[in-house]
């Protein structure tokens, strides 16, 4: 089967000659192999590394592209790749992974076995090692400080799932369901795997395939990514509610009985009703010992030892409180988001519905186009 491989990429340049490299070594054949870059308007020259990398690539493979997104989002990028892909299978892989030489062909190989949409795990890595980052490390790779999400910890099992990170796609599914929704950020994955599944399909996570993702390097820039995050699950939750579970709105809930516990403990002081303080020092007496033991368990799971550690517990309540600060925020400028993509959609015409069957009607076009130079 021949493989659309497709990066978008924002400012890459200092991890793109490594994931290129890397994308060199694959032992997929590159006869089949057709690489898509995406440049979304980048300031530095990531999309000089890709075009230079395409000229002296570009006999070796079934084809090369280098394109631009000039709306510059997530979701717009991955929609202009997916238009223009022609491969039996299209692979999306973010510019900041790391791959091994087997992840194209164990994701071929998936997709060979009858799986429509196939991934593999996703665990963190740390990039130039220092005892910050990793301790951030451990804060990322614990379920209590990121996700219960399968895709996070390596598995060896065949399982489904509602979810893949650099999930690879028949392109029938894409015939079918359409593209990206672009008016979402972050939880686009989310939206487009919910029509998926919708739509009869199945998300299959292979226990042969692996790929890396490096983490935030300082703690500011975590705490930012979880903002985001979560600000995007309280948008999303007025679009497709359907899309998220209950483990995304966790840090909401706790965020939430945190204020009210709060607020009553401050009433206290002014009606002089004391009880009113337990609700407070009873919720962070209860997340105080779950902290704590997660914290343990990362440490001693940890393969390094570092006083760096004992901070875990404190990262812990930040990034869950950063998370949920996030979706409380984002639920409530829900309102104002909304009037800001009507308003888009009135001065281009485009809603975000055209935008899906733009990419399914461009698709089946390349579908037919190849199919009859095929025959021909």
């Amino acid at each position: 089967m021949t493989v659309s491989l497709c990066v978008i990429a924002y400012n890459e340049e200092k991890t793109a000659d490594r994931l290129l490299e890397q994308i060199a070594a694959q032992n997929y054949p590159k006869a089949q192999t057709e690489l898509v870059f995406v440049d979304s308007g980048s300031t530095d020259q990531t999309k000089a590394v890709f075009t230079a990398f395409a000229r002296s690539q570009e006999q070796r493979y079934l084809g090369i592209r280098v394109l631009d997104n000039p709306k510059k989002s997530q979701a717009a990028g991955w929609n202009t790749a997916i238009c223009e892909a022609i491969g039996d299978i299209i692979i999306r892989l973010d510019a900041h992974a790391e791959i091994p030489e087997d992840f194209l062909s164990e994701s071929v190989s998936l997709i060979e076995s009858g799986e429509d949409v196939g991934g593999g795990a996703r665990p963190s890595k740390v990039d130039d090692p220092t005892p910050m980052k990793e301790m951030l490390f451990l804060a990322e790779s614990s379920m209590f400080g990121s996700s219960p999400a399968v895709y996070r910890r390596k598995s060896d099992e065949k399982q489904y799932v509602n979810s893949v990170f650099h999930g690879a796609y028949r392109r029938e599914v894409f015939e079918k369901v359409g593209g990206f929704n672009e008016d979402l950020g972050r939880t686009e994955d989310n939206e487009l795997h919910y029509r998926i599944r919708q739509a009869g399909y199945r998300i299959c996570q292979g226990g042969g395939i692996v790929s890396y993702q490096h983490i935030r390097s300082t703690l500011g820039s975590m705490l930012g990514q979880k903002y985001g995050n979560g600000k995007w699950i309280g948008l999303t939750l007025g679009v497709c509610y359907q899309c998220l579970s209950f483990f995304h709105l966790v840090p909401f809930f706790f965020v939430l009985v945190l204020i009210c516990s709060l607020l009553l403990w401050i009433s206290s002081f002014i009606t002089g009703n004391w009880w009113m303080m337990l609700p407070f020092f009873g919720l962070m007496g209860l997340y105080l010992i779950a902290d704590l033991g997660m914290t343990a368990l990362a440490v001693v799971r940890a393969e390094k030892k570092h006083p760096l550690q004992l901070l875990l517990p404190f990262v812990f309540f930040l990034l869950h409180v950063s998370y949920g600060i996030g979706t409380l925020f984002g639920m409530l400028s829900f309102p104002f988001w909304r009037l800001s993509v009507r308003k888009r959609e009135r001065q281009t015409g485009i809603t975000s519905l055209q935008q899906i069957e733009h990419v399914r009607e461009c698709v089946k076009k390349h579908t037919v186009k190849t199919t009859t130079e095929d025959h021909g």
